[in-house]
């Protein structure tokens, strides 16, 4: 069962009712900044790979798991 127009405008109806006009904007802005934060430390925390090279030969690659001490 699919969500229909009708269905979304109540929705929406309901949240302008709960949060007034003037609140959703915020809402939506502080949503975008701890979606784009999230985002940001989840790029983070992909292992880098460090690459010793001798010559043009590689000679061994190594995955070390970074870890932010809090």
């Amino acid at each position: 069962m699919a969500i229909g127009v009708n269905q979304l405008l109540i929705i929406l109806v309901i949240i302008v009712l709960l949060f007034g006009a003037k609140k959703i904007p915020e809402l939506a802005k502080g949503l975008g900044k701890g979606i784009k934060s999230f985002k940001a430390e989840m790029e983070d925390d992909k292992p880098i790979e460090k690459v010793e090279k001798k010559g043009d030969d590689v000679v061994d690659a190594k995955v070390e798991e970074t870890t932010k001490n809090a």
